[in-house]
């Protein structure tokens, strides 16, 4: 409890992280409450009022297809955080369990491991994800596995790194000896040791995930329309950069406020959990 209470207290001390922490909250807050925030129906067509400026009837204006950009954004909200969770959790989870496989067991189970990740590593996140869909083809499904599978290294290095650093303590020899099976050790009194940086990264990975899902699907290969997903959105509206620029402007400062939000949150987080920062 008094650990918990110092976190909370290095955390809230910094004004950085709890803006972060708020702009979360706020996307969260109408993500879960889209049906009752959002003033129209997101794929409602009205051709009558297409390419409408903001007004006090659509506050952010209308699209290409009559449709309101405010509401389309609220829903939106929905997709692009889901693809962005889904794709961290994917790749947090076969990354934590390949890292840990690697650290704890080490000898040529490590080696194997590490080839395979210097493998995918060795192509560049976006470029990854680009051949993973096109064997895969273009959905936001299947842009949640590209994220996530580029995701996979960086868990399991950290994983890696710090399993080998924690089986090697006093405590995990005595519970060795003590007769505990090998799923026991690393699961019960390796894994909950190693959590800080992972959570850290896999908050710092939101950001990216969120941004590489909304470019992907600007490029045409995640969410198709008429989906609300905030990439397929700014796709939409670069045709009107010049005649309205808004349709195209509004998604984008989504993306980015978002992007930002985690951001902040990540390194307000990585500052409270640094054991070096309790001073």
């Amino acid at each position: 409890m008094e650990n918990l209470r110092d976190f909370a207290g290095r955390f809230l001390h910094n004004k950085i992280a709890v803006i972060g922490a708020l702009i979360i909250s706020f996307y969260i807050f109408i993500a879960l409450f889209a049906p009752l925030l959002a003033p129209y129906d997101p794929y409602a067509i009205d051709l009558m009022n297409k390419l409408q400026p903001p007004s006090w009837d659509h506050w952010m204006g209308t699209d290409d297809k009559g449709r309101d950009i405010l509401s389309r954004i609220i829903y939106g909200s929905r997709l692009s955080m889901g693809v962005g969770f889904a794709a961290v959790l994917f790749g947090a989870f076969f990354g934590i369990i390949m890292g840990l496989v690697a650290g704890y067991y080490g000898s040529w189970i490590d080696s194997v491991i590490s080839r395979i990740l210097d493998v995918m590593l060795a192509f560049p996140g976006i470029l990854l994800a680009l051949a993973i869909i096109s064997a895969l083809g273009p959905s936001l499904f299947n842009v949640m596995v590209a994220v996530g599978v580029f995701s996979v290294p960086l868990f399991a290095r950290i994983a890696r790194g710090s399993t080998m650093e924690v089986k090697n303590l006093e405590y995990i020899d005595a519970i060795r000896s003590l007769g505990a099976h090998d799923g026991i050790i690393i699961f019960r009194h390796i894994f909950p040791n190693i959590l800080s940086p992972l959570i850290i990264q896999g908050t710092l990975r939101l950001a990216t995930a969120i941004l590489s899902a909304a470019g992907l699907s600007f490029l045409g290969l995640g969410a198709q329309p008429p989906s609300s997903e905030w990439g397929t959105m700014l796709s939409s509206g670069r045709d009107f950069l010049f005649s309205a620029p808004y349709v195209a402007i509004f998604p984008g400062l989504a993306i980015a406020f978002l992007v930002m939000g985690f951001n902040l949150f990540g390194d307000g987080l990585r500052d409270a959990l640094d054991p070096r920062m309790k001073s």
